[in-house]
């Protein structure tokens, strides 16, 4: 039996973990071997966690919309939303209104999309690019008319803030062993002290709703119906499933997840309201969607990859020359399992980016800012050319549903 066979041998949850300890693996030999120590540091953990939150939230949204055959590329038009409606709450009624606000927010947006793609049967596409050209519109109006300002809310005060948690032992016993740049082993423990170290509460209820939506999803009545609702709703409307009302179910939802995350962004990643404040999360979100196969474990190690790659560029020190470095060894290792399963057309384009990367890492001493700042979009472009998993979307995701046009 070959690795890929013994991998598919494995369950979800066997393969997660495997996967997690050869990636940190990788991580802890290109932090030896470039010198960079901040690689794994509880900061650069924290700082990704921070940045994965709303990439997650956008994804998970897309899922609950495109599993119940509805098409949302609106998510970035509803992080939008999310962010002024959490900004402007916060500022009003504290931070835990302004994540509530922010989820109405979203939902509003999720709302437009579900009337014209399921009840006035809209192409998908066009209702999420009209979306995202309103929802900016929208609110550059709204705080024009209630700030007199174009292009931002005012800063949030500190008390008006949704706080932090630090786990005290964890965090403190982990600290001396973090600081000995020990080989795997102060990885380990830069990565649980990143996770234990003044954490937001909605950072932790942002990991409940991902893993709440996986049981929800593949364990529950409702995740059944909503999943066969996007793989042949004519058979679903069949065994007497409203397939209109899952529908809407499913949007409204996926509207609430990136309404989360945008009221993440503003009212605990920034702590105010800006203008193109989301960067095109929205559509990360999406490629993240993509990237886990339409499931929320994959999807968590995506957005925790895109946080990483996003969370480099901002810490002290040259710690994206070390990603190139990363990247190549990550790369050589993806060639080397499609060269085992004879897929010779993703093994090549992978061997041909690792060496790419390998030489840029060895010849290019200082790395021009421009491609520091693109790095997080050009890793979504890598992973997702070369994702080695078989991905398979929703069967009805996109189609435009008429009840009875099955008879």
């Amino acid at each position: 039996m070959n690795v890929s066979e013994r991998l598919g041998s494995l369950s979800t949850a066997q393969r997660t973990v495997a996967t997690g300890c050869s990636l940190l693996l990788l991580i802890s030999i290109t932090r030896v071997w470039s010198g960079a120590d901040d690689l794994t540091s509880a900061g650069t953990v924290g700082a990704s966690l921070r940045l994965a939150v709303p990439i997650a939230m956008a994804g998970l949204g897309g899922i609950y919309a495109e599993r119940s055959g509805v098409v949302n590329i609106a998510l970035e038009g509803m992080l939008v939303l999310g962010t002024w409606f959490g900004a402007y709450a916060a500022l009003e009624w504290g931070g835990w209104a302004g994540i509530a606000f922010g989820i109405v927010g979203g939902m509003l947006g999720a709302l437009i999309h579900a009337v014209a793609t399921i009840t006035f049967k809209v192409d998908h596409i066009i209702s999420g690019v009209a979306i995202n050209i309103m929802a900016p519109g929208v609110t550059r109006f709204l705080t024009a008319t209630v700030y007199d300002r174009p292009t931002e809310t005012p800063t949030i005060p500190t008390a008006n803030r949704t706080g932090t948690f630090t786990v005290p032992l964890v965090s403190s016993g982990l600290e001396s062993i973090e600081h000995r740049h020990w080989f795997l082993v102060s990885d380990v423990a830069g990565v649980v002290r990143g996770l234990t170290t003044e954490v937001s509460w909605v950072a932790l209820l942002a990991v409940v709703v991902l893993v709440g939506s996986w049981f929800v999803l593949w364990r529950t009545r409702f995740g059944l119906r909503l999943r066969s609702i996007g793989e042949n709703p004519y058979a679903a409307e069949s065994l007497g499933v409203s397939v209109v009302r899952m529908q809407y179910y499913g949007v409204l939802i996926s509207g609430a997840c990136a309404g989360l995350g945008g009221a993440f962004l503003a009212t605990v990643q920034n702590s105010q309201y800006k203008e193109a404040q989301t960067g095109g999360r929205g559509f990360i979100g999406l490629a993240t969607m993509i990237f886990g196969n339409w499931r929320p474990g994959g999807l968590a190690a995506g957005a925790g990859l895109f946080g990483f790659s996003q969370a480099l560029p901002l810490r002290q020190g040259d710690l994206v020359g070390p990603l190139l470095l990363l990247v190549a060894m990550l790369l050589a290792v993806i060639a080397i399992r499609q060269g085992a399963a004879a897929r010779w057309r993703q093994a090549i384009a992978a061997a041909v980016g690792s060496a790419v990367s390998a030489i840029v890492y060895a010849q290019v001493d200082e790395l021009p800012k421009q491609f520091i700042q693109a790095t997080p979009y050009v890793v979504t472009l890598v992973v997702l050319a070369t994702a080695s998993q078989k991905l398979r979307p929703p069967a009805a995701a996109g189609q435009i549903y008429r009840r009875g046009g099955a008879h």
